[in-house]
């Protein structure tokens, strides 16, 4: 992807005629309907994928683009990889950490926080850090060189104490500030020369930091959006002038998909994950049959232990909580069978929607790369590790014009 420039705008067009042609595609939710409102149109597609099995879909659900499905699955997939293609961000060579800056810290984590750190190529050396919902602060601690100075703003007090604990047994000149950064108080802990950073801030947060950034004239920044759906607002808020145009109007529902990748979950999550919605997908049978009404009754989450109760009483418990009651008469035995099957059928009609997982993310981030560019920045958007280690892995790099 050329990352910089006019080539945002046009890619950003690209990608909002392609998710807006096909919103009937990748709106509604498998999960959520008994037949899909496509399905009609394209009977060989939806009949295909329905009868495959839930191994196939599990092999399939990272990269939904190599499945050798009927029509129009393969010209989506063709053109869901060409917009999504993203190169990765320039890196630098970084000086090797003390192996005391990793204590505490999991594996996986702190090779993201390396990924991340080798990409900022910044044309200035930074000269005070912040790190943005900084957690114990550890990416901060990981950036600061000799002669830098770092504040780390954090809304829990007890990661606060702990990073600030972790900065003075380093003997790091580092602030942590206990703050909402939602507040309004929170403009006032920016500044023109600082170097804003944010890994993984969800949803308002870190649009948050883009607003207070550039109202703040901070000459560089960096951010790797997450949570889209992580929102006040029951719709997405565009940024950039180009995103207020566009008639694709995003629910907190829609903003989830790009989130539906998983990568790292362990096979236990992964049972209990098709466990649940397989009971979730039964109980979703009997309360249409019940309430006579072909409609997705939404219900809360639940405790894992509840996937210890005999299916039966799974059902009546989670009816109680609708204030259904059963009438006696139900074959709990064949209802969850038909959940089991139903979760094959939606694991792999999900794989639709799967082609515009990344269409979609690379959407919301360039919203966010045009809108700084609107605001005086040079932007860079690429890949700053591969998606084995995060599938979000997209970062927004920004650098004050001039």
């Amino acid at each position: 992807m050329p990352a910089k420039g006019a080539d945002l705008l046009a890619r950003f067009e690209a990608l909002d005629g392609f998710l807006r042609n096909h919103q009937y595609l990748w709106r509604p939710r498998p999960f959520t309907h008994l037949n899909l409102p496509w399905e009609g149109q394209h009977t060989e597609l939806a009949q295909w994928l329905r009868q495959r099995t839930l191994q196939d879909a599990e092999a399939s659900h990272n990269h939904p683009h190599h499945l050798s499905a009927p029509a129009p699955f393969p010209e989506l997939a063709a053109t869901s990889l060409a917009l999504s293609e993203v190169e990765p961000l320039p890196t630098h060579a970084l000086a090797g950490a003390k192996p005391s800056l990793q204590v505490d810290v999991p594996g996986r984590k702190w090779q993201q926080i390396e990924a991340f750190a080798r990409s900022l190529t910044f044309k200035h050396l930074p000269e005070h850090w912040l790190d943005w919902c900084s957690g114990k602060g550890h990416l901060g601690r990981r950036l600061l060189s000799t002669g830098q100075q770092l504040t780390c703003l954090e809304y829990d007090p007890a990661l606060v104490e702990a990073g600030e604990q972790l900065s003075q047994r380093h003997h790091l000149p580092a602030r942590h500030v206990q703050q909402d950064v939602l507040a309004a108080d929170a403009a006032l802990q920016l500044s023109p020369r600082m170097t804003a950073v944010a890994l993984h801030a969800c949803g308002d947060l870190h649009v948050r930091l883009l607003q207070l950034a550039t109202a703040a004239g901070c000459g560089q920044l960096a951010v790797s959006p997450c949570c889209y759906n992580r929102i006040s607002a029951p719709y997405y808020q565009a940024l950039s002038t180009a995103a207020k145009a566009s008639s694709l109007q995003l629910s907190l529902e829609d903003l989830s998909l790009p989130m539906s990748e998983t990568v790292t979950a362990g096979t236990r999550v992964r049972r209990q994950r098709d466990e649940s919605m397989a009971r979730r997908l039964g109980f979703d049978l009997w309360q249409r049959q019940h309430r006579q009404c072909d409609e997705y009754l939404s219900t809360p989450s639940l405790p894992s232990t509840w996937l210890n109760k005999p299916f039966a009483e799974y059902c009546a418990d989670l009816a109680a909580l609708k204030n259904l009651s059963p009438s006696g008469e139900e074959d709990w035995p064949a209802l969850e069978a038909a959940g089991r099957e139903r979760l094959a059928q939606v694991r792999n009609l999900e794989l639709v929607r799967g082609l515009f997982r990344r269409p979609l993310e690379l959407w919301l981030v360039l919203d966010r790369a045009l809108y700084l560019k609107e605001n005086g920045y040079e932007v860079q958007v690429g890949e700053f590790c591969d998606s084995q280690l995060t599938p979000r892995n997209l970062m927004v790099l920004a650098q004050r014009c001039g």
